[in-house]
């Protein structure tokens, strides 16, 4: 499961569309419908918040409003608490400068035109983060990230 925390418009088609299955379900696992993925590490900084259904319908919503200006369809009714994606979850600058290392090296292989898009630039976090200086989040593998 990788639930990027990279900005959507950053994100190649083939990221986008497997972050909003995998976001659709960190939502299941959230509200309690499915058995598996119970303990992803990637779902602590969903749990950790006070409403862990709402902050992953505003993740979905911020994946399906860069499907939509990139003409996808993405099914909105799928997000069970759809709400707007505002900055209230932290990111530090390690576990986005380490997404955005993996990402590049992802689109280094399938998708080199998206690569040398990016290459140069710097990760810009989804809107539902703040970025704030720290080192990579405790809950990611860095091995099999």
């Amino acid at each position: 499961m990788r639930i990027w925390s990279v900005h959507p418009r950053q994100l190649d088609r083939q990221a986008l569309v497997a972050c909003w299955r995998e976001a659709l379900l960190a939502q299941a696992v959230l509200a309690g419908r499915t058995k598996g993925y119970t303990r992803h590490p990637q779902l602590a900084r969903f749990r950790s918040a006070p409403d862990s259904e709402t902050l992953v319908g505003a993740y979905l919503t911020g994946l399906a409003d860069e499907a939509d200006r990139r003409g996808y369809h993405f099914d909105r009714t799928r997000i069970t608490a759809p709400a707007r994606p505002e900055p209230c979850l932290v990111v530090t600058d390690g576990q986005l400068a380490h997404e955005w290392g993996h990402l590049l090296a992802k689109l280094e292989r399938r998708s080199p035109e998206e690569w040398k898009r990016w290459r140069d630039a710097s990760p810009e976090p989804h809107p539902l983060f703040t970025v704030v200086p720290g080192p990579i989040a405790d809950w990611e593998r860095p091995g099999t990230a």
